[in-house]
């Protein structure tokens, strides 16, 4: 048995971690990020290429491939479910809650253990991210792990008790961050344990923290992966680390800029109603002093630290602020428990677990009644019409759910306007796929095509699907002759045959190179 833990601690766990699953297949997967990153790990599937990532048959140097690798392994045994594709998040959040619930069991108290990993899954922010497929959970709850097991392993360490053994798991715990998100797997930790030791006039433990065999764990773990990449692209580092790790962070004109003040008004929104209690933890940190200073400074310079490594760029979104709410159910639990003590809990207390939990469900069920973007009805309508191979092309728009929805099995061309001038102007799925094509230019001209060259795939199949966003036959000249097979939401989708293109005299004796040019739709801008 884990130390610190018995067979109810471990039941209580699981429920909690039951807790965090129950909603896991409730809504379709939300747009864009859900349905790009799920269907990246499709692709994974589908291609037997687990080396990389790739978008529509594209090497995707965006993030490494950990988050990837979890939810390809997910989708290849339950194959494309919704739940399935966010197993990923749930394994991260697991890691947070099972990682701050340890902690709080061997360094405190049985009941503030119990209270942190309540408040902590009942939280609305932790418990929407558990079940959203992007990376952030993942690396939140590797970051949360990494910084409770060092934490742990220089307490340990200056009480002459046995340390390297967590020390040995932090290490891991940074080379899977790297792996899940990048370079914040690790710098993240080490900024927050650094601000920790120096604020208790503790650096002297640097000496057993920084570890020449947990430096060998990190680059076994974490760079076998970066060097196969360098080997087969040789501009890998310069884009990963150069562009996405330092240019994105450093430089504005990227996505979603907001004030420097954005997060800490959204985290207390968004962990309501315990976000009520976070003052009463701080009368109690000033007040009372007698056990363990240094834990209940650590839970405050963590997200501290965090708030405002991410404050600094102007892009800012909401997911990245993850890290911080383990630390924050934990002050919250430390506050109450000795507000009240540990006898049992006042009804107040139960009343905001309850109104918590009611929060954490009625998020999802609100985001399933306003939430339109995907693609999930429209892609169901061509799975029921669609014969054996019919290819399905995009225009004007990457429809990132489709390929998993309809369960694709090869990269799906896109005609669109891909001039560098066009796809350099701005951060969008544009300039993505461009950037993605830089590294595998044969396989992009494949697949990036220019829109005028769409009647030569509509005239090389008996049948073509062609998906539009919704309004694109009132603005294009060529689709304005046929009308949609359907229209949901915010897509329209056309099934046109090569016997209709031919009595519109766009084939001709096509498939030919100097026929297939004769009858090309206008460019109109994507």
């Amino acid at each position: 048995m884990i130390a610190g833990w018995n067979r109810k601690e471990a039941g209580l766990f699981l429920l909690a971690l039951a807790w965090l699953a129950l909603t896991l297949g409730a809504r379709p997967l939300a747009l864009p990020d859900e349905g790009r990153y799920v269907s990246v790990a499709w692709e994974m599937v589908t291609s037997g290429n687990w080396l990389y990532p790739t978008l529509d048959g594209l090497p995707f140097f965006h993030k490494p491939p950990l988050f990837y690798w979890i939810t390809a392994a997910s989708l290849g045994v339950f194959g494309t479910q919704e739940w399935a594709g966010r197993l990923a998040p749930l394994f991260g959040a697991g890691i947070a809650a099972f990682a701050l619930y340890g902690f709080a069991l061997r360094q405190k108290s049985t009941t503030v253990a119990r209270w942190s990993l309540l408040i902590l899954v009942t939280q609305p922010f932790f418990f929407g991210g558990s079940q959203f497929a992007n990376l952030d959970m993942l690396v939140a709850g590797l970051i949360s792990a990494t910084i409770l097991l060092a934490a742990e392993a220089a307490l340990n360490a200056e009480r002459n008790k046995p340390y390297k053994g967590l020390l040995a798991g932090a290490y891991l715990g940074a080379a899977l961050g790297f792996l899940a998100k990048g370079l914040i797997g690790p710098v993240l930790p080490g900024l927050v344990l650094l601000a920790w030791l120096a604020w208790n006039r503790r650096l002297g433990l640097l000496r057993q923290l920084v570890w020449v065999p947990g430096l060998i764990i990190f680059l076994l773990v974490a760079a076998p992966w970066i060097i196969a990449m360098q080997a087969r692209f040789p501009d890998f580092l310069n884009y990963f680390f150069v562009y996405n790790q330092f240019q994105r962070f450093a430089e504005r004109g990227f996505n979603n800029p907001m004030p420097f003040w954005f997060y800490p008004p959204v985290i207390l929104l968004l962990i309501l109603p315990w976000s009520w209690w976070l003052p009463a933890a701080w009368k109690r940190t000033e007040r009372d002093v007698e056990t363990k200073p240094t834990i209940r400074s650590l839970m405050w310079i963590w997200p501290a630290v965090i708030v405002g490594f991410f404050s600094i760029p102007s892009s800012k979104l909401v997911g990245y602020v993850l890290p911080v709410l383990p630390p924050l159910a934990y002050l919250i639990a430390d506050g109450l428990v000795r507000k009240w003590g540990s006898a049992s809990s006042p009804r107040l207390l139960k009343g905001f677990a309850i109104v918590a939990g009611v929060a954490c469900l009625s998020a999802i069920a609100a985001n399933n009644v306003f939430n339109h973007k995907t693609n999930k009805g429209v892609s169901s309508l061509i799975a029921a019409q669609r014969q054996g191979n019919e290819p399905v092309v995009f225009m004007w728009n990457q429809f990132f759910d489709v390929p998993f929805y309809l369960g694709l099995k090869a990269p799906v061309q896109i005609f669109d306007d891909w001039s560098p001038s066009n796809t350099s102007k701005a951060d969008n799925w544009r300039k993505a796929m461009a950037d993605a094509g830089t590294f595998d230019s044969e396989r992009a001209k494949q697949v990036l095509v220019d829109h005028t060259e769409l009647d030569r795939t509509l005239c090389s199949s008996p049948v073509t699907w062609v998906i539009a966003p919704k309004g694109t036959e009132s603005t294009d000249a060529f689709l304005q002759q046929i009308a949609p097979f359907a229209s949901h939401d915010a897509t329209s989708v056309w099934r046109i045959t090569r016997s209709e293109m031919t009595s519109r005299g766009g084939c001709g004796q096509m498939p030919s190179d100097d026929s297939a040019g004769k009858s090309q739709p206008p460019r109109t801008p994507g």
